[in-house]
């Protein structure tokens, strides 16, 4: 069966929805656990607002200086990116035509073989992007300063929200305790939020749960739900905040913050946006497709007295 391509390209806004699936589909953005802005062309001021107590006895008379609203500022930049990535047909030809006559696990199958290359790319970048977002560093071609990376070097950070990890990586044994000091550097302002999360890498919350499922063991009921190491990740608390398996972090990193305080900026509206598909079949005659993506992406935070960084 010979494979036929249609040659794509998509600019503009008419590119977002490709952008979008590449860039929006890993877990802390498809689960929205951070803020997304989608329409940062180049770069988004973020202003948060805080005040100092302005509840005073009642006179008769309007008093001056008898409170204060602080308005701080972020710059979110959206730095730009690209893929260009040469394929061969017959590297995806398998898998399409299983795709095409119902053998696969996915249930829809994409409307021509130029969708389902682009689903390709999009995941890949896609776990990239997730990366990025944690623990990416801008002197690395394709990355973007990740939060922990931000946070680190981000001199009005509070020394005492700057915890540093515990020498040897946690372990089950550990994890309590460290956990413990993160959510207990929490700002007593900012702890009992409903969208605080405490972010944590995979090997954290592997340790946390190996924890629980022993204290469970000890027949002490101090598992969650007793349930031994058969917790489910998504349903994880500690001292009564969400936690929240953020994969793109590097081991033994945690970040508690308001899922409103962290952004991802892109800018999906963007002229600078494209998608491309290319058969070089009529160019060159070879077997080959090239993908050109082009987009931008960036990730901030507003207030950064407000988040605990462990790492």
């Amino acid at each position: 069966m010979s494979l036929v391509i249609t040659n794509s390209t998509y600019a503009g806004e008419f590119a977002g929805k490709y952008i979008a699936a590449a860039l929006l589909s890993g877990d802390t953005l498809a689960n929205n656990e951070i803020t997304i802005l989608p329409n940062v062309r180049y770069k988004s001021v973020l202003q948060k607002a805080s005040t100092d107590d302005i509840v005073k006895d009642a006179t008769c008379d309007f008093k001056t200086n008898e409170g204060t609203l602080t308005l701080t500022e972020k710059v979110l930049l959206a730095e730009e990116f690209q893929v260009n990535l040469e394929i061969c047909k017959k590297e995806l030809h398998q898998s399409w035509q299983a795709l095409e006559m119902g053998f696969s696990a996915f249930a829809d199958a994409p409307a021509s073989f130029s969708d389902f290359v682009l689903a390709h790319v999009s995941a890949k970048v896609a776990d990239r992007i997730e990366k990025n977002i944690w623990s990416g560093a801008n002197a690395t071609s394709g990355q973007f300063d990740g939060l922990a990376v931000l946070l680190a070097a981000d001199a009005d950070l509070p020394a005492g929200q700057e915890i540093a990890a515990v020498g040897g990586g946690i372990l089950p044994a550990n994890v309590i305790a460290q956990m413990g000091l993160v959510v207990d550097a929490i700002p007593t302002a900012v702890y009992g939020k409903e969208d605080l999360r405490l972010y944590v890498s995979s090997n954290v919350a592997r340790a946390y749960t190996r924890a629980l499922g022993g204290f469970a063991a000890a027949g002490d009921n101090s598992g969650y739900d007793s349930k031994g190491t058969n917790q489910v990740l998504g349903g994880l608390f500690f001292d009564g905040v969400q936690v929240v398996v953020s994969k793109g972090m590097a081991d033994n990193t945690m970040i508690a913050a308001e899922k409103s305080n962290l952004f991802f900026g892109t800018g999906l509206l963007s002229d600078q946006n494209e998608v491309r598909v290319i058969d070089m079949g009529d160019t060159d005659g070879s077997q080959n497709i090239r993908v050109i993506m082009r987009f931008t992406a960036g990730v901030q935070y507003a207030q950064v007295t407000d988040i605990v960084l462990y790492a």
